[in-house]
């Protein structure tokens, strides 16, 4: 009975969306508010329908109700329960109602905290919202219905995915989808701007904390899948541009331009029609992944592989939003003002080299992540884009990138002069070239000196930067009032110096990661032991254990550095009876400073076991400087300029003319 109402409910949200899209644009236009205020109780139903019929298909899956053809294919009775819940979203259909809800979830928050906002605006906004949110709907319903019955119901289930049976791949698509599907709003404000014709900094301000919402997700759901794909799939790496990796991290770098030019048109009524193109786009790219993942046309361990004919349906649909959205964008941007000048030598300046430098490193993580598809489709032949091609391509552009990061905030708005900031960029200069050439000279590689420089030259710049906001360093600074200059201080202006940082302490991470990461493989008996970096790691004992769900060889190695000793490690070889399939379980010794891992591989007593030993400097400072920038994004959402307020204490409007 659950599942036939959990269908039901899917139904009336599919039909609920397209009433308010109807009502919502129709209302609009004719400024009828009887229709508006169907249009957004509509977006309400239709939210607490998806995360009843969400809540329903997690129950089956803890209750192991395996008359569901999902649940059967998906869970079993030994699993453990946060398996069960994860396994709601741990396939295909499963996901895609996660997809569903948090769009519904989106529409309704719309109106929730867009009251404050011109009705026809808001009104149009939750009318594409539901428009998009239907089409996905319907493509749960009539290609992926995650209550189809299963009859004769089997006594247990197939089991789950071992791969996916991890903490972190319980927590990590919730975030990645948070962020994909936060950045619809920003699309829905986009064509309903265009449609009203209403662009001014007032609506950029109103798009701005959607942006940062999402993209802090965004940051979050990366930043666990990388550090999921460090531990669990054995191989001790944290980044592979895997498709999948690459389709996820796409939106996230459009989305950081994005978040960098709402900023400008909220402050300078400025970049108008590159904030509505990137809208589209960043919610187009996250579009692109849900099309890469359900498509088939790949195989990862990210993917759900699932039949052409879905990924068709994606396919429309993205062609369907995408499409209609540049199409319209082509129709108004003629009439799109383009604000305040600003002259060569100004903040504006270095924030568009910015956007431009981040959409060409889009451009070539799309390149490299498609070209290989092309190709295939093309000519049947194989080929793979790898980390030669985006160390090659992608690190320059990101290097060049961090120089003007550190720059463009240190300038004024409007017009400013280079010299002006010659002393402090004379400091950041000495700082950075310390740094690297005490690095180079004492590390032994230049490539590691240029990367922790410019993580420096980053710190550095965002340090002067918020040491001007809070007056340090002039006639006004005083310790008797920092304090109170520090609360006082905007909650942009924290999140600002926390994202840059962050980002800071992500290039130190990966420097050290790239540069002095060493690794040593062996096949050892027990007692014999293997080396890497001075520290030795010695197989002490390899034991036959039981899991809640599966067996395992678990080895115990001691790790000492000399005489001195650093730790146990325990690492597992788990096999999955169920789901008949084989997983590598590292185990990690873990400091500020350096990771020791070790993963144990095939084997027997009389011959030894395969074993990999890696010695990982700084690698965790890759994941707490993404922590840093999430909570920089966070931090901003607090600043109380965000609050959203009548029209008139808005900046002077640069739009386009009403209808």
């Amino acid at each position: 009975m659950l599942a036939e109402i959990g269908q039901i409910a899917l139904i009336m949200a599919l039909l609920l969306g397209l009433l308010q899209a109807w009502s919502g644009l129709r209302g609009a236009h004719i400024r009828q508010p009887q229709l508006i205020a169907f249009a957004e109780r509509a977006a309400i139903a239709q939210a607490l329908l998806c995360v009843l019929a969400f809540a329903l298909l997690a129950l089956m899956f803890m209750t192991s109700d395996f008359s569901v053809k999902l649940v059967a294919s998906h869970s079993h009775t030994t699993k453990p329960l946060i398996y069960k819940f994860s396994g709601t979203w741990g396939n295909h259909e499963g996901s895609m109602l996660l997809w569903v809800m948090i769009m519904a979830v989106f529409g309704a928050a719309i109106v929730w905290f867009g009251q404050t906002l011109p009705a026809g605006l808001r009104a149009r906004a939750i009318a594409v919202q539901g428009l998009v949110g239907a089409g996905f709907t319907a493509f749960l319903i009539f290609t992926s219905n995650p209550f189809a019955r299963l009859s004769p119901a089997p006594l247990d289930g197939a089991g789950l995915n071992p791969l996916l049976q991890d903490p972190g791949l319980a927590f990590h698509p919730p975030f990645l989808y948070l962020g994909y599907v936060g950045f619809s709003v920003a699309f829905s404000f986009a064509v309903a701007a265009l449609i009203e014709g209403r662009v001014d900094a007032m609506w950029a301000r109103w798009v701005r904390p959607w942006v940062l919402l999402a993209w802090s997700f965004l940051t979050i759901g990366i930043a666990l899948g990388s550090v999921w794909a460090y531990y669990e799939l054995g191989w001790g790496g944290w980044w592979f541009w895997d498709p999948v990796e690459n389709v996820s991290f796409m939106p996230w770098l459009a989305g950081t331009a994005l978040l960098h030019s709402t900023l400008v048109a909220q402050s300078r009524g400025s970049f108008m029609r590159w904030t509505l193109l990137l809208s589209i786009l960043t919610f187009s790219l996250s579009l692109v992944g849900t099309f890469i993942v359900r498509s088939g046309v790949l195989t990862s361990v990210h993917a759900f592989a699932v039949d052409p004919g879905r990924g068709m349906f994606i396919l429309v649909l993205l062609g369907l939003a995408t499409g209609g959205a540049l199409l319209l964008y082509a129709l108004r941007s003629g009439q799109i003002e383009h604000g305040a000048g600003f002259e060569m030598e100004s903040r504006e300046t270095g924030l568009a080299l910015n956007n431009i430098l981040l959409i060409c490193a889009t451009a070539t993580v799309f390149l490299g992540t498609f070209y290989p598809l092309i190709i295939d489709a093309l000519t049947g032949a194989k080929i793979t884009v790898g980390p030669p091609y985006f160390n090659m391509v992608f690190a320059p552009i990101m290097a060049l990138l961090i120089v003007f990061m550190a720059i463009g905030p240190l300038l004024k708005w409007r017009r400013d002069q280079l010299s002006r900031l010659g002393p402090k960029l004379l400091v950041m200069i000495g700082v950075a070239g310390a740094v690297a050439g005490l690095v180079g000279l004492f590390g032994k590689h230049v490539f590691g000196g240029l990367g922790l420089g410019l993580a420096a030259w980053l710190i550095a710049g965002a340090s002067f930067n918020y040491a001007g906001k809070l007056r340090l360093g002039g006639s006004a600074s005083t310790v008797a009032n920092l304090w109170q200059r520090f609360r006082q201080l905007p909650g942009v202006a924290h999140g600002f110096a926390l994202a840059h940082i962050g980002l800071a302490v992500t290039v130190i991470g990966i420097t050290g990661m790239s540069v002095w990461a060493q690794e040593s493989v062996d096949r050892l008996r027990i007692g014999e032991q293997i080396s890497v970096a001075g520290y030795d790691f010695r197989l002490d004992e390899v034991r036959a254990t039981r899991g809640a769900n599966y067996q395992a060889e678990s080895a115990r190695m001691i790790v000492r550095r000399g005489t001195r000793l650093v730790a146990v490690l325990n690492a597992e070889r788990r096999f999955y009876p169920v789901e008949r399939n084989i997983t590598t379980e590292g185990a990690m010794d873990v400091s500020a400073a350096r990771v020791l891992y070790a993963a144990i591989g095939e084997g027997n007593a009389a011959e030894g076991w395969i074993v990999r030993v890696y010695y990982h400097p700084l690698v965790i400072w890759i994941w707490l400087g993404a922590l840093f920038m999430a909570a920089g994004g966070f931090v901003s959402l607090a600043d109380r300029r965000f609050a959203l307020r009548p029209k008139s204490a808005a900046a002077p409007a640069t739009g386009i003319a009403a209808e």
